[in-house]
């Protein structure tokens, strides 16, 4: 099969590799179309290591492990690969866990469905998993609580908004830029829903916040999902989330965040502990409790194809780039310049050349 491997320049080399071989609890799908992501330029970057970085797969099952049960080679699904592991979605054939695997209806396009995996994963773990006292899409709360967005014009910053309004979180304060005529389409203002320009600066943005806090009931906002987590976004944040029970989670490791004041609780949210059976942040380590992240994954998963099959879920808006697989450089490149705009690039593997 052909396979696109990303090297720390952000060349890509097109190599020849073995059709992969499902272990007992994998699914090998034939890829379609691929998603990327942020992430997909940043690895090999930082790694100094060549690697298939893709991570979002949308295809046909072409073959499954032994402890398998709910696919066939066939079925049209999508879903999350494991980053840095072999079997990436930059090519023909690529490998996933089954709990990150999840069928689509046959009205979702490969192209949207791309679109979902990582990115809607993110934005779930970091409500659900990360925060304490959100109200998960199935047990809507019926009381106001709050919500700052950072970066909602962002896969995951949409992802967010939408799984907010399935869980019925308001009023929502999102910030955004360019993409703010997206972010119109996805908030509801008659439930206090607003968007906040960071282009204005730092100073007039926190200005805003703090005007927009003054509204919220008791003055109070405790939580705050950064997709951002860089360019003063979190610097912004801490100064107006509440000091006793604010809670802040972000999206980049590795960062300085002593900007964040103490009082603050903060987390990060990494979508890869959906392949830890156990979450080794927080209250499941903490409770000794059985399940954990994988479990999560495998409800929310399966909650995003439902979604997309009763219609009150849907992907983010996708930007194909030509070429298939050999797209891919030039796709890596935009990403880590800043070009992309709610927007994800994907790639037609039939498009790929030889």
């Amino acid at each position: 099969m052909k396979e696109a491997i990303v090297q720390p320049d952000l060349q890509v080399d097109m190599v020849d590799s073995e059709i992969p071989v499902p272990k007992d609890d994998e699914v090998v799908t034939k890829v379609v179309v691929s998603g990327s992501n942020p992430k997909d330029w940043k690895r090999p970057v930082m790694s100094k290591q060549a690697m298939n970085s893709g991570d979002d797969i949308a295809g046909v099952v072409h073959q499954v492990g032994r402890n398998v049960y709910e696919f066939k080679p066939g079925d049209r699904v999508a879903a999350f690969h494991q980053m840095m592991a072999p079997g990436g979605s930059f090519a023909e054939y690529a490998v996933s866990w089954a709990h990150t695997t999840f069928h689509i209806p046959n009205h979702t396009s490969f192209e949207e469905a791309a679109s979902i995996p990582l990115a809607a994963m993110t934005a779930a773990m970091g409500l659900y998993q990360r925060f304490e006292g959100l109200p998960l899409p199935w047990h809507p709360t019926t009381k106001p609580i709050p919500l700052i967005i950072y970066g909602a014009a962002s896969a995951v910053g949409a992802y967010a908004i939408k799984l907010a309004q399935l869980s019925n979180i308001h009023p929502l304060i999102c910030i955004a830029g360019r993409g703010i005529p997206f972010v119109e389409s996805l908030i509801t203002p008659s439930k206090g829903d607003i968007i906040l320009d960071y282009r204005s600066g730092d100073q007039t943005l926190v200005s805003d916040l703090k005007s927009a806090v003054s509204k919220v009931r008791d003055s109070k906002i405790s939580y705050a999902f950064d997709a951002v987590s860089e360019h003063n976004s979190f610097q912004n944040i801490s100064q107006v989330l509440d000091p006793s029970s604010g809670q802040i989670t972000l999206v980049l490791p590795g960062k300085d965040f002593s900007a964040i004041p103490a009082s603050i609780t903060q987390t990060t949210t990494m979508v890869g502990a959906v392949h830890d059976a156990v979450d080794q942040q927080q209250f499941q380590k903490a409770t000794g409790s059985s399940t954990g992240n994988t479990d999560f994954g495998y409800v929310m998963f399966r909650f995003f194809g439902r979604g997309l099959a009763e219609g009150w879920f849907r992907g983010h808006p996708t930007e194909f780039r030509e070429g298939g697989l050999g797209g891919i450089s030039s796709a890596l490149r935009d990403l880590k310049e800043g070009k992309a705009s709610a927007v994800k690039y994907v790639f037609r593997l039939e498009e790929t050349e030889g």
